[in-house]
């Protein structure tokens, strides 16, 4: 089945990825297309040719890390996964892995593609470096974990090397769908320890890598939304959903959706639990004005991460949705919250203002948001509910509306989608801005020196 899955993908990809530059170039001799002649400016992309070994082949072993998890059955759609339902048409089973494979699908669609590496201003690197790591973190080759990325490096040393060697690499960009801190070990650690060394290499230090979580003194990473469940084809279905998270009925004060904190140790996350369940026999609706005060969604040993339907109703009934770091900062679940239209509270920096500054402006944050220092409720008592509670009514309808206005911009929408839609910016339209700029940033510094 995966090798079946794998032949598919990769006739589809190499299809669309012919026909979308060749589209694009052919649009770009004419001076009719306002997309190519105005738009494109500073906006070229060239998309790596890059040997199957390298990306579509790494799927084949998608069921071959029994530690790690099978992800083939998320592999359908382009990586979307299965729809929740068969009449669904915006909902899929996705797997956060497999946002190179999306983003790889999505950016063959891209409208300033050219096939002349000179004219680009930005290299894309269609390599899925978080599939390719697996075997280092789960496989057999865990004690070769520094050479994560090495194979790489050679193909674009010894294959037409003047593409690398016009900007060494810093006009490169890439997604790697882990966080950061997988990517990090020092080189010299003997044995090695967990992760592999791919940011640690000096051979890629100028490139530009896209991450769900990056590390809080980035080097070359930028981090972009985890994919949620959600990807509208058309402009009516994003409406659609848009006017139910606009209708639905709050009757939660706040919410959590996930695992942990059922342990001794004090942590954010047993705060959590133990305010919920002393909130909900104390309080009434009398004196809320909500049905339930405080709502936990079990997610415990990984069961809602491909079921959507587990945790998007009962966020749609929330007024406040709960973000405590887990393992790392950073949650699928903030973007989650987003997109229905829960108002997110987070207990660290980490876990997004410091890290999603493409998507989620930095300064907007009180506006769509609430921040409570985790150490003043574990340690110092501080109660969250006292916190949420203390914000006026009108107040929290204004954030949720900023909340709301974000949406687009957290979505990956479906490859295909329709020309209504696209007018949209969604996650991998903020990210390809990012990289674009950030690239030309990095030129501008170089030619200055």
């Amino acid at each position: 089945m995966a090798y079946l899955t794998h032949f598919i993908l990769l006739l589809l990809i190499n299809l669309a990825s012919s026909q979308q530059i060749s589209n694009s170039e052919s649009s770009s001799s004419t001076t009719t297309n306002p997309t190519t002649t105005e738009d494109c400016n500073n906006r070229w992309i060239y998309i790596r040719n890059l040997p199957s070994r390298f990306n579509l082949d790494l799927l084949t072993n998608c069921s071959e890390y029994p530690i790690f998890d099978d992800f083939c059955p998320y592999l359908a759609n382009h990586g979307l996964g299965q729809k929740t339902h068969t009449k669904s048409r915006s909902w899929y089973r996705t797997d956060p892995l497999l946002l190179e494979l999306i983003f790889h699908r999505r950016i063959l669609e891209y409208p300033c593609l050219t096939n002349d590496p000179n004219v680009a201003n930005a290299v894309f690197l269609p390599y899925y470096g978080a599939i390719d790591s697996l075997k280092y973190l789960y496989g057999p080759d865990v004690n070769s974990s520094f050479q994560h990325g090495m194979g790489l490096f050679d193909f674009l040393q010894s294959d037409e090397p003047g593409i690398w060697n016009r900007h060494m690499g810093h006009d490169h960009f890439l997604v790697m769908s882990r966080p950061a801190w997988d990517f990090c070990q020092p080189l010299d650690n003997d044995p090695p320890i967990w992760g592999t060394s791919f940011l640690e290499l000096p051979e890629f230090y100028n490139v530009t890598v896209l991450v769900p979580e990056g590390r809080a003194w980035p080097w070359q990473e930028h981090a972009v939304p985890y994919p949620t469940s959600f990807h509208p084809p058309n402009l009516a279905c994003f409406e659609a959903w848009i006017q139910r998270v606009r209708r639905s009925r709050r009757v939660s004060l706040m919410l959590f959706a996930g695992g942990g904190g059922i342990g001794a140790s004090p942590n954010i996350r047993r705060s959590i639990r133990t305010e919920c369940e002393n909130a909900n026999t104390s309080m009434t609706k009398d004196n809320t004005g909500y049905s339930q005060i405080c709502h936990i969604v079990d997610c415990s040993n990984g069961i809602c991460e491909h079921d959507p339907i587990r945790y998007m109703r009962p966020m749609l009934q929330a007024t406040f949705c709960l973000q405590p770091p887990g393992d790392t900062p950073t949650r699928r679940s903030t973007f989650d919250a987003i997109t229905a239209g829960c108002i997110p509270v987070f207990f660290e920096e980490m876990s997004a203002r410091s890290q999603y500054r493409w998507h989620l402006p930095e300064e907007k944050y009180p506006e769509f948001s609430v921040f409570i220092p985790k150490e003043e409720v574990v340690f110092k008592g501080l109660k969250i509910l006292d916190v949420l509670m203390g914000i006026p009514r009108n107040e929290v309808r204004k954030m949720r509306e900023s909340v709301i206005e974000l949406i687009p911009r957290v979505m990956y929408r479906r490859h295909g989608s329709s020309l209504g839609l696209r007018t949209k910016k969604d996650a991998f339209d903020t990210a390809i801005d990012g990289a674009l700029q950030t690239i030309k940033d990095k030129l501008n510094d170089l030619s200055e020196q």
